[in-house]
């Protein structure tokens, strides 16, 4: 290998806004992930619904109507 042409790898942390931090090597030196195998609903199992300005309550009340006026 060739003297001075590759970069310095070196230990650094990855950080998950979950909060989880893993030791690993890199070329960079600290990383911040939003989401990682802790935290992911494919790893855990567990689908976390995010309601983002009431999109959840409009459309349960959209498709209600729909299956009150079915039934009646």
């Amino acid at each position: 290998m060739k003297e001075g042409i590759h970069p310095k790898y070196e230990s650094t942390k990855i950080e998950c806004a979950c909060g989880f931090v893993v030791e690993s090597r890199s070329t960079k030196k600290d990383i911040k992930v939003e989401i990682c195998s802790n935290c992911h609903p494919f790893f855990t199992g567990k689908q976390k619904l995010i309601d983002t300005a009431g999109r959840v309550e409009k459309f349960k009340r959209k498709y209600a109507k729909k299956s009150a006026e079915k039934t009646a």
